[in-house]
């Protein structure tokens, strides 16, 4: 039994004939090791439903246990993990580390676009600003799928992700990577880490501006 709907299928096919440029090439990497990985047999799920709607999005499966190099050259630390590139094969270091599902499979969808069209959803100001950066970031938004603010805060550390080759953007789902969450002090979502430092973080889905600010202010601090 398929996990997107009828309704929900109509609705994507349309949505990417109107909007999906180039192609976008998604990674998944995963282990069948379910003790490890529970969702990663769900996540896959979703993936190959979701590329089986349009030929320009296309899936990548990655063991990894087995494909080590790959791994390490997508800096995938946990599973399962999704990363988008362009059809060029560029990593503008989205990541999504648990199932995109509830408001943030809608993040999903709105990042294949985005990757398709290959400039992110920023203000001039801000894309120049952030291509200036000299120190890499690591911007981790901890967020829950019925979360209603968490897809703004995801996407904001996307699209930052997109104008720097030097930071790196990712969704962790707090439930599944409940470990994580407790050595964050995850309590509300989105929960906003810079660079892995429990100490430099935020909460809340800031507008543009804002969190652009408050995530350089951290990374300097």
């Amino acid at each position: 039994m398929g996990i997107l709907s009828e309704k929900d299928v109509a609705y994507l096919k349309d949505l990417f004939n109107k909007e999906l440029e180039k192609k976008v090439k998604v990674l998944l990497f995963k282990t069948d090791d379910k003790a490890r990985c529970q969702y990663c047999e769900i996540t896959e799920q979703v993936l190959n439903e979701l590329v089986s709607i349009d030929p320009r999005i296309e899936l990548e499966v990655h063991d990894f246990d087995t494909e080590k190099e790959v791994t390490e050259k997508y800096q995938v630390e946990m599973v399962p993990a999704t990363v988008l590139l362009s059809e060029e094969g560029k990593d503008y270091g989205i990541r999504f580390y648990g199932v995109p599902s509830g408001h943030e499979f809608g993040t999903l969808i709105q990042d294949i676009i985005t990757v398709s069209k290959g400039k992110p959803q920023l203000s001039e100001e801000s894309i120049q600003k952030l291509q200036s950066l000299e120190e890499p970031i690591r911007i981790s938004v901890f967020v829950t799928p019925t979360c209603p603010y968490c897809p703004r805060a995801v996407l904001m550390a996307h699209n930052m992700a997109m104008a720097s080759d030097k930071i790196i953007g990712e969704m962790i789902e707090a439930n599944e990577y409940w470990e994580l969450s407790e050595k964050f002090g995850v309590s509300s979502v989105p929960h906003i880490v810079v660079n892995r430092d429990p100490s430099k973080f935020f909460v809340g889905a800031y507008p543009e501006k804002e969190f652009i600010n408050e995530v350089l202010r951290l990374a300097k601090g």
